[in-house]
Order: structure tokens, then C-alpha cells, then sequence
């Protein structure tokens, strides 16, 4: 029996990232669950993945601490010889609204910490294994705020975009060793990072007239990782609807 492929999830535990765990793990993927302190929710993640017949263990770091990922990785790499992170996604990311004029350099570093060194970080530590193997995927969460760019959101845009030039960059690096890089890239999907925004005025300009679900995203995610888009790389599939093409 060919030994389960190893997938690790940043920000797994809640929203999107808890699909897309909730997804590879019933697709037969064994999932290093990520998240940085909300010990709770990642159990919940867990239970739900064990629940289902599914294989999962939880990983906690910090994305926006350098020392945090690294030693992470490397204590679990070391802990299972023989075997190695062969499907990277990329999701942990956090918002600190407002307007640029008003931004604090708090508002802008931290959140360029998580969305864009953190992606780095975490990147160049798990992409060792698949360099030495010769084969892997890497799909980054990114947004319609990386593409099109929406006001109030310069530090969450800008981070994102910047994610957007580095899959594109390193999908180009890695294609000769059998690795695919691709993002993803949500519109306006229900989770709690969209809590404060109202689903009703938007239903007014997306064409499919409603937010996305959690489940939509993963199964692009799902799509990426599979054989199936195997020729696949350096692209940024857009899941929001028709709002913004």
C-alpha cells in the first residue's frame, strides 16, 4: 500500500483553511494541520478530519515569526524519516484594515509579516523536500484584493500581490523539478474574516448574486494538488463570482 502523501495547511484551523484540510484529508492526504494559537479550533479541525476516516495531525507556528517556522518544520522533518511535506498551501493570512493615511506601521508590518514574509518563510522550509524528491505542489491562498486591489486594504492588497509575483516567480524556478506553484485567489467568501462586511450590498455587483463558501475554495485547491493539473503552473484561479475577471 503506497504510503499517504503528506500535506501541510497554514492557517488550517477555522474558515477556508478548515476546508481545505477537511478536503485533502478525504482525499486520501495526511494533513499537518497549522495555526498559530487557537489550540480549540484546530482540535475541532482534527476531530472533524478523524471522524471521517480521515489521517491529520496538528503543526502550530507562527507565520509571522521566522525562528517559529523553521524550527517547526525541521523538528517534523526530522521526526519522519523517510517521508516529506509533498503538498504546500499556503492560507494563513490576517486583515488590519484602513486607510493608508491613517495606517499605522504596526497595521502595515504586521500584516506584510503573516501574508508576505510568513508565505516566504514557510515556502522556502517546506519546498527543501520536494527539491530533494523531485516532485510536489504549492497552491497559495491569495485574494481578489491582490488582483484588483480594494480600498482600505493597501497593506492586505499589497501583501497579497507580492505573493501573486512570487508563485509566478518560483513557479518558473521549480518547474524542471517536477513542482506546480499556483494560487488561488478567493473573491468574497463566508468565513469570520467577512463577518463585517455586508453579504447584502455586494449581492448587488457579484453576478452570482451571493458570497462563496469555504468548500468552493478547497476544491480548487483540490483541483491544483491533484495529478490532474499536472502541466499546471505559475496561474491564479479566481473563485468570487464573477465579480471582478
Amino acid at each position: 500500500m503506497a504510503e499517504k502523501k503528506t500535506a501541510l495547511v497554514t492557517g488550517g484551523s477555522r474558515g477556508i483553511g478548515r476546508a481545505i484540510c477537511e478536503q485533502l484529508a478525504a482525499e486520501g492526504l495526511h494533513v499537518l494541520i497549522n495555526y498559530r494559537s487557537n489550540h480549540a479550533e484546530a482540535e475541532l479541525t482534527l476531530s472533524a478530519i478523524r471522524e471521517q476516516g480521515g489521517s491529520a495531525e496538528l503543526l502550530p507556528f507562527d507565520c509571522a515569526d521566522q525562528q517559529s517556522i523553521e524550527s517547526a518544520i525541521e523538528k517534523w522533518t526530522t521526526e519522519h524519516p523517510g517521508t516529506f511535506i509533498e503538498v504546500l498551501v499556503n492560507n494563513a493570512g490576517i486583515r488590519k484594515d484602513n486607510v493608508m493615511v491613517m495606517m499605522s506601521n504596526d497595521e502595515w508590518n504586521d500584516v506584510l509579516n503573516t501574508n508576505l514574509n510568513g508565505w516566504f518563510w514557510v515556502t522556502r522550509a517546506a519546498s527543501r523536500g520536494m527539491i530533494g524528491k523531485r516532485r510536489g505542489r504549492i497552491v497559495n491562498i491569495v485574494s481578489l484584493s491582490g488582483i484588483k486591489g480594494l480600498p482600505g486594504q493597501t497593506n492586505y492588497s499589497a501583501s497579497k500581490a507580492g505573493v501573486i509575483g512570487g508563485t509566478k516567480a518560483l513557479a518558473q524556478e521549480l518547474g524542471r523539478r517536477n513542482i506546480t506553484v499556483n494560487a488561488v485567489a478567493p473573491g468574497f467568501i463566508k468565513t469570520d474574516m467577512t463577518e463585517d462586511i455586508d453579504e447584502g450590498q455586494y449581492k448587488q455587483v457579484i453576478p452570482m448574486a451571493r458570497f462563496g463558501t469555504p468548500e468552493e475554495v478547497a476544491h480548487a485547491v483540490s483541483f491544483l494538488v491533484s495529478e490532474k493539473a499536472s502541466y499546471i503552473t505559475g496561474t491564479v484561479i479566481q473563485v468570487n463570482g464573477g465579480l471582478y475577471t
